[in-house]
């Protein structure tokens, strides 16, 4: 990072820790709520949804997908008290972009010729179905509560609009 960034980052946490009042908020999440999200930088979930501090879980990665998620997902769940799993996806994703193949031949160039075959990078060509499988991943997990509500979303990058995904 610049040293010019490290600067514009500091100043402004400067200015909203002059006004911070959420210090006491309890540990769960007050919606019960937990969110799996792109990283995507256009995609803002807490703006999205109207959400407070405080009131959801927002696990990021990229592509917001579930098996990458899990860890995070069940301790949410198992231990702060989550009853609800929304999983949102977007469109013009850069995981549409790529295969894990393609993927793994840039790293062994760049990287002198190691091997990293074992890494999945879960990239995929159906943005709908993406959302269709990480919803039926969490649902055939043996770690996750039959109990949970999970919905999946596709968020619009070109719009602000969210849609729902049937599964």
């Amino acid at each position: 990072m610049s040293s010019q960034v490290i600067k514009e980052i500091t100043a402004a946490n400067d200015h909203y820790r002059a006004s911070f009042a959420n210090g006491s908020l309890p540990l769960p999440p007050a919606r019960k709520l937990a969110i799996v999200a792109c990283m995507d930088a256009r995609l803002d979930p807490a703006r999205v949804l109207g959400l407070q501090n405080g009131d959801a879980h927002v696990i990021r990665n990229a592509g917001g997908r579930s098996k990458d998620a899990l860890r995070s997902i069940i301790i949410s769940q198992q231990l702060l008290g989550t009853e609800e799993v929304l999983i949102i996806h977007h469109t013009d994703c850069g995981m549409l972009t790529f295969s894990d193949s393609q993927l793994h031949q840039i790293l062994q160039e760049r990287f002198n010729g190691n091997d990293v075959k074992d890494i999945g990078f879960l990239p995929f060509s159906d943005l709908e179905q993406s959302v269709r499988d990480d919803i039926e991943f969490l649902r055939a997990s043996k770690v996750v509560s039959p109990k949970i509500r999970i919905s999946g979303w596709i968020y619009e990058v070109e719009t602000g609009r969210i849609r729902p995904v049937s599964d």
